[in-house]
């Protein structure tokens, strides 16, 4: 447990009701009917729930309780992990990763792609949609299924939304480096047939979009290495299902090289934001 990040949560969330902090997934699940997890991959989903020790599989038994899990790793860690809680009687394991980002987050409008079938079919469906619906849009709940759906859908509309941040990139560089206004740029593409959801908001020039990280020094967003996680997974994801990844293995390349790239790095250092930021790949681009 990383009490730095718990004593901020209970700092900016004590307000609304009492915050308990526990030592471990373990004692976490013990005290509760329903736990929510998102943890950077599949090795921390792994420690959370099954470590020996300090996992929920070590909690007590509770087949009632729900555990809703919302990071973005591979469909067979969470099949795996679903199952082996279930056969241990700890509770119900249902993947539903999200997305929409830091301002979706903040405003609780995400999106949730759920490894369950929709409520009314049965109880924890119920259950499920009452506890996103605190988190997110009710109009954006997918029910996907059996577990591991939900992941499925998310990793492929990652394999879409990061790809498309990189053509954003080239893009943008292009049109600047033959001296179009940035602005008056990204006007057209969104009033054009390159309008995308990653140009309207996850623009990479600084100050053309106002919401966008780049226009607000980078602070918000996500980092290089995880949108070469998401990459990865569904390049991962496509050869499982003998199909060609052609397309997010180049984005990946691009990815990882503007990572490694000295005017990025330096850049961000000077920020405070560490070497791998992912709107370092406008930069490497330009």
């Amino acid at each position: 447990m990383h009490q730095p990040s718990c004593e901020k949560f209970r700092h900016e969330f004590s307000a609304i009701g009492p915050v308990e902090i526990e030592d471990s997934p373990r004692n976490v699940a013990s005290k509760a009917e329903m736990v929510v997890s998102m943890v950077p991959g599949a090795p921390q989903v792994e420690d959370v729930y099954l470590d020996a020790k300090d996992g929920i599989i070590a909690a007590e038994k509770n087949g009632h309780r729900l555990l809703v899990e919302c990071s973005t790793i591979d469909t067979e860690t969470a099949r795996r992990v679903s199952r082996q809680i279930q056969e241990a009687g700890r509770g119900k394991y249902v993947d539903a990763p999200v997305s929409g980002g830091v301002p979706a987050a903040e405003k609780g409008t995400l999106s949730f792609m759920i490894g369950h079938t929709e409520p009314g079919l049965d109880a924890i469906g119920e259950r499920l949609r009452q506890v996103v619906t605190m988190m997110g849009d009710h109009e954006k709940l997918f029910w996907c299924g059996l577990v591991g759906s939900g992941l499925a859908a998310k990793i492929s509309n990652n394999y879409i939304s990061c790809s498309v941040l990189l053509l954003v990139a080239e893009a943008m560089a292009i049109g600047v480096r033959s001296g179009v206004d940035p602005k008056m740029l990204q006007k057209i593409i969104h009033s054009s047939t390159g309008q995308t959801f990653m140009g309207d908001n996850v623009c990479p020039v600084p100050g053309v979009v106002a919401h966008a990280p780049s226009s607000n020094d980078w602070r918000l967003g996500f980092k290089t290495q995880m949108f070469l996680k998401d990459l990865s997974l569904g390049i991962e994801a496509a050869k499982r299902e003998n199909l060609e990844p052609t397309v997010a293995t180049a984005a990946y390349a691009v990815f990882e090289n503007a990572s490694k790239d000295p005017r990025c790095i330096a850049n961000l250092i000077l920020r405070g934001l560490g070497p791998r930021w992912v709107f370092c790949v406008f930069a490497h681009n330009r």
